[in-house]
């Protein structure tokens, strides 16, 4: 009987230990990406990077607004968030986003990873999505769009390891979209493949 409750009390500190632990992890991520505490790695982006294959998508006409699309409804906008920092990079990162944007009346599908590590954070979608691409981006200072072969309206937020933290909320533009420098119609970009796995449900 002794011997059976000292595994037990073993097994509590054991377990209490490892919640403790997740529960520092998880506030320290949070910390880093609102900005209570900086990271010594994250950087912010630069204004054009030299290194960037691909070339955003312009925004489709839209009959009636003359000023062009507007931002959609946050809740209208369905987010997978991918921690893409690698295995050495920030845990808990895709969650502390899904935290700010779910607060902000973001649609958040799921959170996950991605592989390979990127270095710089980008969102992901189709034809049917690029609206709904440039109203997440307007939560960010600067944001890589990436068109891949998806048919849905969904837009995958991979967290890269120098990850720029959302703006202000009352830093937000709420006024019509505009195109991103170098834009090109939809129909002339060259598509990355669809997604074709799940985002693991952890990150």
């Amino acid at each position: 009987m002794a011997r059976r409750r000292r595994e037990h009390e073993r097994q509590a500190v054991v377990y209490g230990v490892l919640v403790a632990v997740l529960a520092v992890v998880g506030l320290g991520a949070l910390a880093i990406f609102t900005g209570a505490v900086d990271a010594p790695f994250a950087r912010g982006f630069t204004p054009s990077d030299p290194e960037d294959p691909f070339t955003p998508p312009c925004l489709p006409a839209v009959e009636g607004q003359p000023d062009g699309a507007l931002p959609l409804a946050y809740g209208d906008v369905h987010v997978n968030i991918l921690n893409a920092t690698g295995p050495d990079g920030v845990a808990g990162i895709a969650a502390a986003n899904r935290t700010v944007l779910f607060q902000r009346g973001f649609a958040i599908n799921s959170v996950g990873n991605h592989t390979p590590m990127l270095n710089h954070s980008e969102l992901r979608f189709g034809e049917q999505g690029i609206v709904a691409a440039y109203t997440l981006a307007l939560q960010f200072p600067r944001m890589r769009l990436v068109m891949d072969a998806r048919e849905d309206a969904t837009v995958d937020l991979l967290v890269g390891l120098n990850f720029d933290r959302p703006l202000d909320q009352d830093a937000v533009s709420t006024g019509p979209l505009t195109n991103m420098d170098g834009c090109k119609p939809a129909a002339e970009i060259t598509k990355l493949p669809a997604p074709t796995v799940e985002p693991p449900a952890q990150g």
